[in-house]
């Protein structure tokens, strides 16, 4: 019963509290309107007053309870900026000094005398020496960069950064705080201290966490987060340089940095409840290695590292109690830098109703133990809970009186518990309450209604002014109802002047929309005249719906009085909303900017007024804080930049204009501050410039944007990295523009730039000359001005120049930016080599060739001949002049993916026919006249080069022979007369040049591909033989002729008949272009033979002949197709074709053949082993040619006996007899070939020859030249073996 009765004592209590302040939030009411009350008028407003006061002390006490919870300072302490300095220390790991026993006697030898020298003085002096080291040790640590000149003037220190660095990083006695500060000092000289004592580590294969043990070992990262940001800048670009490989840039080894650092304090600080989760780490790293995640498996075991072994130096001797303090205050500033990046997880303090059940569970258990205990509360979530109870009926209370009673002390005391709300919502996170209590105080400014301002009002306006200074770190969106207040107070000003609306001086002004109508609904309308009666609805307005672009209600209404209470506050105080900005913290300032941008929005949405006033404001706060460390610079620009990009693209041209002048001047001072190597940031910050240019309508747009980047060009050259990116960006857009003058003005930039300042460009972003070629390549394409086009492919030329000559990355001109720089006339470029070049096919410079290359490739397809020309010259030219440069591999991707492209549309697109169907004229076709231009001009010439080039570096590229002579084989294989006759002249231009330099092995190469190529190019009459043209042919709704009977007849005939011709056409065509191709290839391969006869080996030879006979037999075979013949003789007008219709390649096959064979029988020595072979293929060769003239010149009629003998059965004149006549030589060529085979393989084969001998007695001959050679014959060799017989 007892314990009971404690627990209900207990309720009551904690009931009462609650109770009593509801009551004292009633009292400051009244009672309500009705109820009677036994006090007198003068009571009851005491009562309320003390009743306020109590509110108001209640409300004050709860911040100040907040504040020590949460370790917030008071804005009103004198020491809050030293002790906000002093915090910003959180942004470091909690370490001590490493009090090493390393000894600083190495700079002892400074001190060593000569051996003349007693040692009672020579110790005298080392003491010296020592005394004075350490006296500028004791300095350094209580002002390190007087401790530095003193040790420095001193020679204790080398004056050069090296060597300081050295120092700090091995002298004992340093206080490593004093180290990190001194490391963080942005003046030159610590900068590049902490430059040489960075790039003094060595972190190759080091894990990212031991990199950063390794470095923090040192020092203790300093106070001050902009110190820091340098710091941890330097080492991501350092530990990226060691290993290239880990991440896609430095700005992912800098925020994991960060990452790191936060979780090591998360996991391993007693402080920390909630701890990081592995799942928790990786999520807040999303997207951080430029836009994409790192691997899981990298994370976890990161993760598991730092959570085993935390990253701490070894404790030097710090008081426990300033360990802790330090430790708190570090959290703090991690927490705050890292949630640049990734929003703080789930706050601590969130409404929970299992966290309220527990927490009233362990009052329960408290209150069972002991009897009448206060129990102090200790867990801030307390305080939210309370306020979430009575935050309403307070807001009520203070909104009532404030908005009935003018008695100052009401008001003060009503604004003070506004200011006092606000401060706990705002730093509790609790934005429904906050937003409430702010959009009240707002209301009652009377901003929005200019007529109804009183003294409580300006009252009022001072209080937001305050609460914007005091907790602008937690107003986060609440900050637009603040600055919506400043827009209107400054609009009222402006009037209350007598100045002009801005609307004033943004007239409309219509710029060039490319003849488009304009969209009817824009984000940002253009200005409209104002209506009569804009501004005189009504005398009282409403908050929401007054905006901040046009006149608050009751403008025209203000008189002096009003302007007199105004003046109270001053345009001044105002100002400094902005000015403080910079002392918002990292959240802060990110939320400041969202809502600055979203009020400026609205301001220049106005359709009536609209006002520039928060977009002067943006450019102002991007100025005061510009200096930010670089991780919330990057987010305060992300907000920035698509605000920009917005009003840049707005259809009122006067204010995009002020937008992007704006932009410029933001970037002229961004360009001021200096950008390591790999890093983006200068590329990030000028994307809005690309955006905007490719996105706006205007041409005045375009064209300022032009002007703006050759601006920042010429002023702040010399600290432009990564911007170049964006520069070229800029520029190549333009040179796709639809207006000339934009074109002419982007290149006229792009020569000033190249002329005069190319080193710079690739200076520490080697990629950077990707994007200039890239952007040189884009005004090749320029539509407008050729001369554009013949300057870009000249730069190109000279960007080939300077990439062979190693100047890529180069920093030596950088004194002399200008000297040897200047290119040549594109159109006067040398084309001797490059004297003095370092070999350019090292891994890092192999991807710079590519962009420059195939463009030039890609250039040869241009419509205008003029460009075809100057780009395949600057393309081969510099592959002729720097090509000794390349290696084997960077030659086998050139021809892969350079070269050979160029020769793509020839092989794939071309009309194989070769010609145009008859009645069809071509004459006035342009596709086929540009076609023809191509493949007669720029073709030929291509693939003339390329052999060229080849046999210019053959000693390099001499293993790519294979893929060479693949392409010329590819044209030849084409059935198109004009394609198979260049590369048949490809062919014999590659073999007279380097024919002479094949070994065996290359000479195979060479007479397989011409094997393949014969082969693939053998005439077919299949169509025509089969009869096929005389067949149905289906028609183009399907199904024959004889299946559509009952449709139009006539129509139907007609297009059977233009189909039959289509066909029989094409394939006539085929068939005469094979045989004239195979015409070409005989010569070409006679030729080739003649001039390297005595290098081809006997089996290379008979590949050769192989390859020839196989021609001569398809020719005979088609030649002694009598169906075939009659048939062509019958289509005697399509095709004109002789008959037989291959006779030429016929006997030129053969007789080739027979010259072949005759040289291998000649050359070979008398027992080499192949001699047989090539004696079996003579001998069946000399039969097979006498076999087909036998058949040719007997006819049928022969067997059968009833012709007499001596009738001539061949008439004269006739074809049989011109026939036989074009044989002959041939006949008469063997049967020299048969009396050359020596005396023993003669009379070895005189059996098999003498039938077919005297068959050549027996039957006509076309030409009496054959009856000589064979009288010669058996006068010669055949009487004299049957006399030797006999």
């Amino acid at each position: 019963m007892m314990v009971r009765l404690r627990r209900q004592q207990q309720q009551r209590k904690g009931r009462t509290q609650q109770i009593c302040l509801i009551q004292q939030i009633k009292t400051s009411q009244g009672p309500p309107a009705g109820v009677p009350t036994t006090l007198v008028p003068p009571q009851d407003t005491t009562m309320k007053s003390e009743a306020m006061k109590c509110l108001v002390a209640i409300l004050r006490s709860m911040g100040d309870w907040m504040n020590k919870q949460l370790r917030i300072p008071d804005p009103a302490s004198p020491i809050v900026e030293s002790e906000k300095n002093d915090n910003d220390g959180g942004n470091e790991l909690p370490q001590t000094d490493n009090n090493g026993d390393e000894s600083s006697e190495a700079s002892d030898s400074h001190s060593e005398l000569s051996n003349g020298i007693s040692e009672a003085a020579s110790l005298e002096q080392r003491r010296a020496y020592k005394m004075e080291l350490q006296e500028g040790i004791s300095l350094f640590n209580r002002k390190p960069k007087k401790g530095i000149e003193f040790l420095v003037k001193a020679s204790k220190v080398g004056e050069s950064p090296e060597e300081i660095a050295a120092f700090l990083k091995s002298a004992s006695g340093l206080n490593k705080t004093m180290i990190g500060d001194y490391l963080g000092e942005r003046e030159d000289l610590s900068l590049k201290v902490m430059h040489a004592y960075v790039d003094s580590f060595e972190f190759q294969g080091m894990e990212f966490d031991e990199a950063i043990r390794a470095f923090l070992q040192g020092f203790r990262l300093p106070g001050e987060a902009q110190k820091i940001d340098r710091i941890m800048e330097k080492f991501a670009e350092r530990y990226c340089k060691c290993n290239p490989k880990a991440f896609s840039s430095a700005d992912t080894a800098y925020v994991l940095a960060y990452s790191v650092i936060m979780l090591n304090t998360d996991a391993h600080n007693p402080m920390v409840k909630n701890k990081m989760s592995p799942e928790d780490f990786i999520r807040n790293n999303r997207g951080i290695d430029d836009g994409k995640d790192l691997p899981e498996e990298f994370m976890r075991s990161l993760y598991e590292r730092i959570w085993k072994k935390e990253i701490k130096m070894k404790e030097d001797e710090f008081d426990p109690q300033q360990q802790q303090s330090t430790s708190s205050n570090k959290i703090l500033g991690l927490d705050n830098i890292l949630n640049i990046v990734v929003r703080k997880r789930g706050s601590s303090m969130e409404t929970s109703d299992d966290l309220i059940k527990h927490m009233q569970e362990q009052f329960k258990e408290k209150a069972r133990m002991s009897e009448s205990v206060f129990y102090p509360a200790t867990d801030v979530v307390v305080l939210k809970f309370m306020v979430e109870v009575c935050w309403a009926p307070m807001l009520a209370a203070f909104s009532v009186p404030l908005d009935q009673s003018d008695d100052e002390i009401v008001i003060s005391q009503c604004l003070e518990g506004f200011r006092s709300a606000i401060h706990v919502t705002a730093a509790m996170s609790m934005k429904t309450q906050r937003d409430a209590f702010i959009t009240s105080l707002a209301k009652f400014t009377s901003l929005h209604s200019a007529a109804d301002i009183r003294q409580k009002n300006v009252e009022a306006i001072k209080a937001i002014l305050l609460i914007a200074d005091e907790d602008g770190n937690y107003l986060q969106e609440a900050w637009e109802h603040i600055l919506t207040c400043v827009s209107r107070f400054e609009n009222l000003h402006l009037v209350g002047e007598g100045a002009p609306p801005d609307a004033t001086f943004f007239a409309l002004q219509q710029p060039d929309l490319d003849k488009s109508k304009q969209a009817k609904s824009s984000i940002l309308p253009v200005l409209k005249k104002k209506a009569p009666n804009a501004a005189s609805a009504s005398k009282r307005g409403s908050y929401d719906s007054a905006g901040v672009g046009g006149k608050a209600s009751g403008v025209d209404q203000m008189n002096n009085e009003v302007t007199s209470l105004l003046e109270q506050v001053g345009i001044a105080e105002m100002n400094r909303v902005f000015v403080r900005s910079q002392k918002l913290n990292s959240e802060g300032i990110i939320d400041f900017v969202k809502a600055l941008c979203k009020v400026s929005m609205e301001e220049l949405q106005s359709a009536s007024d609209p006002r520039v006033f928060s977009l002067t404001k943006i450019v102002e706060i991007a100025h005061y804080n510009m200096n930010r460390i670089r991780l919330v610079w990057s987010s305060i620009w992300h907000v920035l930049s698509d605000f920009f990009v917005t009003i840049g693209c707005s259809e009122n041209l006067s204010i995009a204009i002020f937008a992007m002048d704006s932009l410029r001047q933001l970037s002229m001072k961004f360009l001021e501050r200096e950008e390591l190597a790999n890093y983006n940031f200068q590329n990030e910050f000028m994307k809005p410039f690309v955006v905007v240019m490719r996105k706006s309508r205007a041409v005045e747009i375009r064209e300022l944007i032009i002007r703006c980047v050759s601006q920042m060009v010429l002023a702040r050259v010399n600290h432009v990295k990564s911007g170049w990116k964006s520069m070229f960006m800029v520029f190549a857009t333009a040179s796709y523009d639809d207006h000339k003058n934009i074109v002419l003005l982007a290149f006229e930039i792009i020569e000033k730039i190249l002329r005069e300042y190319f080193p710079y460009i690739t200076e520490t972003e080697s990629t950077t000359f990707n994007d200039c070629v890239n952007c040189l390549i884009a005004f090749t394409n320029s539509r407008f001005n050729k001369d554009i086009s013949l300057n870009a492919i000249g730069f190109l030329r000279f960007c080939a120049a300077k990439l062979a000559e190693g100047d890529i990355g180069s920093s030596r001109l950088k004194d002399n930016p200008t000297s040897n720089s200047n290119p040549p006339s594109p159109h006067l470029a040398s084309d001797g080599k490059q004297e003095g070049a370092v070999l350019a096919d090292k891994d890092d410079h192999i991807h710079f060739w590519f962009p420059l290359l195939a463009g030039l490739s890609e250039l040869t397809f241009d419509l205008r001949p003029e460009i075809r020309k100057s780009a395949l010259q600057v393309l081969f030219d510099t592959l002729r002049n720097h090509g000794h440069l390349f290696s084997l591999p960077l030659w086998e991707k050139v021809f892969d993916s350079v070269l050979f492209p160029i020769f793509d549309y020839v092989r794939h697109a071309i009309d194989p026919s070769g010609s145009s169907p008859q009645g069809q004229s071509v004459e006035n076709d342009p596709a086929e006249l540009d076609q023809d231009a191509w493949l007669y001009e720029t073709c030929t010439l291509a693939l003339q080069l390329v052999v060229d080039l080849f046999v210019r570096f053959y000693s390099t590229v001499n293993p790519l022979l294979k893929k060479v002579l693949s392409l010329l084989t590819s044209f030849i294989k084409r059935p198109h007369q004009s394609l198979a006759g260049i590369g048949i002249a490809a062919f014999v231009r590659l073999m007279s040049s380097a024919g002479s330099m094949f070994v065996d092995e290359k000479w195979l190469e060479v007479v397989l591909s011409l094997k393949e190529a014969a082969t693939e190019t053998l005439p077919d009459f299949t169509y025509i033989s089969s009869g096929a043209y005389l067949q149905n042919v289906p028609t183009e709704n399907g199904g024959s002729s004889e299946q559509r009977e009952d449709e139009s007849q006539p129509l139907e005939n007609d297009n059977e008949e233009s189909a039959r011709s289509r066909n029989l056409y094409f394939a006539i065509g085929d068939a005469k272009c094979r045989a004239a191709v195979q015409l070409l290839l005989i010569q070409a391969v006679m030729e080739v033979y003649n001039m390297y006869r005595a290098q081809l080996s006997a089996q290379n030879t008979v590949i050769l002949f192989e390859a020839l006979h196989a021609v001569a037999t398809h020719a005979h075979k088609i030649n002694s197709d009598n169906d075939l013949r009659s048939k062509l003789q019958e289509l005697g007008s399509m095709t004109q074709m002789q008959d037989p219709p291959l006779l030429r390649l016929e006997n030129e096959s053969y007789q080739l053949c027979l010259t072949i064979l005759q040289n291998i029988f000649l050359d070979s020595a008398p027992n080499h082993g192949s001699t047989e072979v090539v004696e079996s293929h003579l001998i069946g060769l000399c039969k097979e040619v006498l076999q087909v003239y036998l058949t040719t010149a007997r006819p049928a009629q022969l067997s059968s006996g009833t012709q007499p003998l001596g009738h001539w059965l061949i008439p004269v004149g006739s074809s049989k007899r011109r026939e036989l006549a074009a044989r002959a030589p041939l006949v008469v060529a063997t049967l020299q070939a048969i009396s050359g085979l020596g005396d023993s393989s003669f009379e070895k084969n005189l059996g098999q020859f003498f039938p077919l001998l005297a068959g050549l007695i027996s039957c006509e001959h076309g030409s009496s030249k054959v009856q000589v050679a064979l009288s010669d014959m058996f006068s010669t060799w055949v009487g004299p073996l049957v006399l030797q017989s006999c």
